[in-house]
């Protein structure tokens, strides 16, 4: 019999923070072609309508910011349970809204739990799950963002039939159920054993560890023991070495690791796609798609689709291939949209629309920007979006992990509320320009990842400094780093005798706690 709170449920319970971030998305992107919307708010475009977009954006990276000290002084779970508050009033606020100026304001204070739980879910999923799988378990991250696109883009469709001020007013307010349900599930939830070890309450890492590791949380299972073996050398290791400030990050040892945590979610961004997810009625209203609201709503439905893969096969195929494959194919698609936007496409007469180039009378060529974009999307699905959450909280020491994974995130934010700040004004000057931009960047980030990305996959968290202080340099090597079998090599001493383990009080002797 399965028990029903194990790794997996735990993660993809978790993994509803996800779905607040893809309620975000399809929030916005359903209503901008609506009447109702436009006539509400004055029909805004390019910076304005950039500036609604984007403080969800500018929240997020306060959030991001502020998952720090809240991750590591309140446990990463009270600090999700925190932001799930604060999304209720952001979109209570939204909901309400009188004007744009209280529309922006619900949206930054959305957007600090979607920084907060964007930074502080995968850093849980990751010290809760098992080396074999936990990239498997940090990709339902992403699978619950893109669901959450997904169902409320329907919800948004479904509400665009209706002929008053519900047709964004009611989607905003039907946010606050999955953040509701993901507040009050979590006090089930057990916390992170890594945040438990870093507040030296041994006897509590133990208890959870075989809970999550065993089906009858048996503390005496070898591997239980090794895994809390490593933990209790990795935390003595960093204590004895220094402090867990802010200036650490920047030293020799970290530094690496987090501009390379900051890389990877900058280039995330970088790729264009979430500029389709935000923006992709814009782009079939210039290519004369018909019903877009209905059309948009099929690359969403692609999106939750080609991340199933990675859920199942993200820890075979590893991190390092997938980035330099997603790179290639996502560039591709950005260049072919260019191109067929530039031999195609003619000014838009209609000076007032938010777009200032488009295709008309040309089918064949209206659809295969469409392929192209649902295309695109996939690709992301199959790489740099689950990858995105999976890396940054995996190569960070414990010791700084919250602000490591906080800084990554914050890039990220940052990223994204410059795009979405930009991209409006930006389609409507550069116009098909803008694809090549975010196809020159897909080549770069290509580059980085050849260049600097190491492999992790089914690396415990404690061998993390092994591979970034001791590997040969990644380029010799397109899949990377390989598993050193250490963990399975310390149960079976133990297994053997050599490290005898018992029961104390409170923790367990004999070497294996302190």
């Amino acid at each position: 019999m399965v028990r029903l709170l194990n790794v997996y449920s735990i993660s993809a319970f978790a993994a509803l923070a996800g779905v607040l971030y893809g309620f975000d998305v399809a929030s916005m992107s359903g209503v901008l072609g609506t009447q109702q919307y436009k006539d509400f708010f004055g029909n805004p475009i390019g910076v304005r309508q950039g500036g609604i977009t984007g403080a969800i954006a500018a929240g997020s990276l306060i959030g991001a910011l502020s998952s720090s000290f809240l991750g590591d002084w309140l446990s990463r779970k009270v600090a999700i349970q925190l932001g799930t508050i604060l999304w209720c009033v952001g979109a209570s606020l939204q909901s309400a809204s009188t004007g744009i100026p209280m529309l922006i304001v619900g949206r930054i204070v959305a957007g600090i739990c979607i920084g907060l739980t964007s930074s502080l879910v995968p850093i849980y999923q990751s010290e809760i799950a098992p080396r074999k799988v936990r990239g498997r378990v940090v990709s339902l991250q992403h699978f619950a963002i893109a669901l959450g696109i997904l169902i409320m883009y329907f919800v948004q469709y479904g509400c665009s039939f209706l002929d008053s001020e519900a047709v964004f007013r009611l989607p905003w307010a039907l946010q606050t159920i999955p953040a509701v349900m993901l507040f009050t599930g979590l006090f089930w939830l057990p916390r992170s054993p890594r945040w438990l070890a870093s507040k030296d309450r041994w006897d509590e890492v133990l208890q959870v560890l075989a809970f999550l590791r065993t089906p009858n949380s048996d503390i005496n299972d070898p591997l239980v023991l090794a895994e809390f073996k490593e933990i209790e050398e990795q935390v003595r290791i960093e204590q004895e070495e220094s402090s867990n400030s802010y200036g650490e990050l920047f030293g020799k040892k970290i530094r690496k690791r987090l501009f390379l945590g900051m890389a990877i979610q900058c280039l995330s961004q970088l790729t264009g796609v979430n500029v389709l997810l935000y923006f992709i009625v814009y782009i079939f209203q210039s290519i004369s798609i018909s019903n877009e609201l209905f059309f948009s709503s099929i690359q969403y439905i692609i999106f939750v689709v080609a991340t199933i893969p990675t859920i199942l096969w993200t820890d075979q195929w590893g991190r390092r291939s997938s980035l330099l494959l997603g790179s290639l194919g996502v560039g591709f698609w950005m260049f072919l949209i260019a191109g067929i936007f530039a031999t195609y496409g003619h000014a838009n007469p209609v000076t007032n629309q938010p777009y200032t180039w488009i295709i008309t009378d040309n089918s064949a060529a209206s659809h295969t920007i469409q392929a192209s974009v649902y295309l695109a999307s996939a690709t992301f699905a199959l790489s740099w979006g689950p990858i995105e959450w999976i890396y940054p909280p995996e190569i960070i020491p414990l010791r700084v992990r919250a602000k490591a994974v906080s800084l990554s995130t914050a890039a990220n934010w940052l990223t994204n509320f410059t795009l979405a700040l930009v991209m409006p004004p930006l389609l409507r000057s550069i116009r098909w320009g803008v694809f090549v931009i975010f196809g020159a960047f897909n080549i770069a980030g290509f580059i980085h990842v050849w260049l600097r990305v190491p492999e992790t996959k089914q690396c415990t968290l404690e061998e993390m400094d092994e591979i970034f202080e001791h590997g040969e340099p990644v380029w010799k090597s397109f899949t990377g780093q390989r598993y050193s079998g250490r963990l399975e090599a310390l149960a079976k001493e133990i297994e053997r005798g050599k490290f005898g383990v018992h029961r104390a009080d409170n923790a367990v002797a004999n070497g294996i706690c302190r």
